[in-house]
């Protein structure tokens, strides 16, 4: 069926088909778009420290699983502010293998703290969130609390 166009309007077979068109792409997108889930399996994804001693940092491995068929390859790790510092490995995690990413942090300023580290996984769109909180003590609080 050949479209007739009369000003800026198209006959209705040809908007159902280009519906349906897009309808099909979609599925078809979603389908074969990998989730985090699929590919990267963490034991945990949240760490509390606790209660923890100014200028004294600390530091939480996040052990992870390659749940994939394929090498896993980490892109990079971010973390919400300069007082995260996130590693990772380097090189490609091996399927069934299992890994770390260490998210250190400074402890420099006193008060409760969350803070998120952004695991970005090679051909996975949404990175995978790690956080991590607490609460830094100056060191006279951090001594009286340990009195206790």
């Amino acid at each position: 069926m050949k479209s007739i166009t009369f000003g800026n309007r198209i006959k209705q077979p040809t908007m159902k088909k280009i519906l349906l068109s897009l309808l099909v792409l979609t599925i078809a997108v979603a389908g074969f778009s990998q989730t985090a889930e699929k590919v990267i399996k963490f034991s945990e994804t949240k760490h509390n420290f606790g209660k923890i001693k100014q200028g004294v940092p600390v530091t939480h491995d996040f052990s992870f699983t390659n749940v994939s068929s394929q090498p896993l390859v980490i892109e990079n790790a971010t973390a919400s502010c300069g007082c995260t510092t996130p590693t990772w490995p380097q090189k490609p995690v091996m399927k069934s293998q299992s890994d770390k990413v260490k998210a250190g942090f400074n402890a420099a300023a006193p008060g409760p703290f969350e803070k998120t580290v952004f695991v970005k996984v090679k051909g996975i769109d949404a990175p995978v969130e790690l956080k991590i909180s607490g609460e830094v003590l100056s060191a006279d609080d951090y001594a009286k609390q340990q009195k206790k």
